[in-house]
């Protein structure tokens, strides 16, 4: 028992010591640079989202709202463009015949609902709405809103393919939810060939009896991006671009 108690020891140590190593590749603000923006929507951030009793505590403690902001004002300041990829739901994706556990939770409570496809009736202000603060730059020129993802991540959407054609390779991401739609959209553009970073406190995500998606969203943003910014190291490091 001895020898056991000792080998688990060492194991742990040593687990301890390779993580306390992994490497940080770094990431460098450049032309090729692009923010990306998910759902900063109403549902998510809004104290009257459909979302907030979940999602509340961990937007207010990671200063969300305010810190996304900040990167869409630094971006409007250089230059940089945004890529906004939105989360919408019409009626006929009620009728899903398939659907994960949230999905079912998502649709069940209308959250992202819009009346249809073409139509922006009862958009303003709902749900599915840009939280206002926002709005100002969403509507600027360095702003592109690609077409809605589904589910969580951007293979349902045009984001790949318009980070692409506008000629991006890197991606500083944030937006909401952390270990949902943020971190799927991470590890799709990774997985496509993108050099992505994350800015881990502009986003947030739900807490509930024994599960922080948050905490979880963590561990796979620094195993996985190329780096994991604070708001404030990410402004920092956007700052220092100068358009050509």
């Amino acid at each position: 028992m001895k020898k056991l108690s000792v080998t688990l020891v060492l194991v742990v140590a040593c687990v301890t010591s390779m993580f306390a190593q992994l490497p940080d590749p770094g990431f460098t603000v450049d032309e090729n640079t692009a923010i990306v923006i998910t759902d900063p929507q109403n549902d998510f951030l809004s104290p009257d989202g459909v979302t907030w009793g979940v999602v509340g505590q961990s937007v207010t403690d990671n200063n969300t709202v305010d810190n996304i902001e900040a990167l869409f004002k630094v971006a409007k300041e250089k230059g940089i463009t945004v890529f906004v990829s939105p989360h919408y739901y019409y009626k006929h994706d009620h009728s899903w015949q398939i659907e994960g556990a949230l999905e079912v939770l998502m649709h069940k409570i209308g959250m992202f609902d819009r009346t249809d496809a073409l139509s922006t009736e009862g958009f303003e202000g709902s749900g599915a709405d840009w939280l206002d603060k926002y709005k100002k730059y969403i509507d600027g020129d360095n702003v592109i809103v690609t077409s809605p993802h589904k589910v969580y991540g951007p293979e349902s959407n045009d984001l790949a393919l318009q980070l692409r054609k506008h000629g991006f390779s890197k991606v500083v991401l944030a937006g909401m939810s952390a270990n949902l739609c943020t971190e799927s959209h991470m590890r799709d553009l990774v997985e496509s060939g993108f050099d992505v970073s994350v800015v881990k406190d502009a986003t947030a995500a739900a807490i509930l009896p024994g599960l922080n998606g948050y905490e979880a969203a963590l561990v796979n943003f620094r195993m996985i991006a190329s780096h994991v910014f604070t708001t404030k190291e990410a402004v920092k490091e956007l700052k220092k671009y100068n358009k050509k």
